[in-house]
């Protein structure tokens, strides 16, 4: 794999992995002990919509420099980089829905000042999040060690 390449993913599987560990570890945890509503779901959705943008740039990363990598590796991929590729398809259909349904449904109940409805959505991103950030570190974790 072109050292070009190798960075383009790594980029684009840092900056998601990275922002998931801050959302997680951090952020959320902070926001919860801290804030009151409306003024805490104001604040989650002002970070995720900064955020999902960079989720979708790394995503085009991910995608064109894995694509390309299996491409020029054909048979000779290591079988952790197949497992990688299928879990990061995963990782992105997992992230479609929360992008377009809970976090969707959250920015449209915040414009209606729905503070009850925000939450409950914002509660249903949660899970979906925890599980693609386990698959993240699953598939670095098989690529690193399945060869």
């Amino acid at each position: 794999m072109p050292a070009w390449m190798l960075l383009a993913h790594l980029v684009g599987a840092i900056v998601w992995l990275g922002g998931m560990v801050f959302m997680l570890a951090a952020l959320r945890p902070a926001a919860f002990a801290e804030l009151e509503p409306p003024t805490r779901p104001r604040l989650l959705l002002a970070v995720l919509a900064r955020f999902f943008p960079l989720v979708w740039a790394s995503i085009g990363l991910l995608l064109g420099s894995g694509v390309a990598a299996l491409a020029a590796a054909g048979s000779a991929a290591p079988p952790g980089w197949q497992a990688m590729a299928a879990i990061g398809a995963l990782m992105v259909l997992v992230f479609a829905y929360i992008q377009f349904g809970p976090y969707r449904q959250a920015r449209r109940a915040a414009r209606a000042a729905d503070w009850p409805v925000v939450g409950r959505a914002l509660q249903r991103l949660h899970a979906p999040v925890q599980l693609n950030f386990a698959l993240g570190w699953i598939a670095v974790a098989l690529v690193v060690l399945w060869r």
